[in-house]
């Protein structure tokens, strides 16, 4: 379940696990927002076809923002068959121009560093950036590769 926002827009902190019509339920109350989730689910789609079981959703899309720049987000590298994965979703150059052109968002593997201290993305996306607290994020359980939701 995904909790209500705190004072300033964000989701309490830890890792808050939905279901997709959760997420599409909860953050979808907008046209550009549905944009997003298209760009989102496409990513997923790719993502479970290679055996990704779960994604972390962050970013001003999981705010109380009316108008988000975009989605962030990362996936479990567990299981995955990097082969099978739209090459997009491992290019990083251009500050993710190709991955931003078709899924309208950034997407990471969860265990990449995300700073040079060696934060991954998984930590990195549960930092408020403007006060080094922590914050929520929204995890979606992908299942299988042949599971569909």
């Amino acid at each position: 379940m995904i909790p209500q926002f705190d004072a300033d827009g964000l989701l309490p902190p830890g890792i808050h696990w939905a279901t997709w019509d959760e997420l599409t339920a909860r953050f979808g109350n907008t046209l550009w927002r549905r944009q997003l989730l298209d760009g989102l689910e496409m990513a997923i789609d790719s993502l479970r076809r290679a055996g990704c079981r779960t994604m972390y959703i962050d970013g001003s899309f999981v705010t109380s923002k009316e108008i988000p720049n975009d989605f962030d987000a990362c996936w479990d590298e567990d299981g995955v068959a990097p082969e099978l994965l739209d090459p997009v979703l491992l290019r990083f150059d251009a500050g993710r121009a190709a991955q931003k052109a078709r899924y309208l968002g950034e997407l990471f593997p969860a265990s990449l560093g995300a700073t040079v201290e060696g934060m991954s993305f998984l930590e990195f996306f549960q930092t408020d950036r403007e006060t080094g607290g922590s914050k929520g994020i929204v995890a979606v359980d992908l299942g299988g590769a042949d599971d569909q939701e």
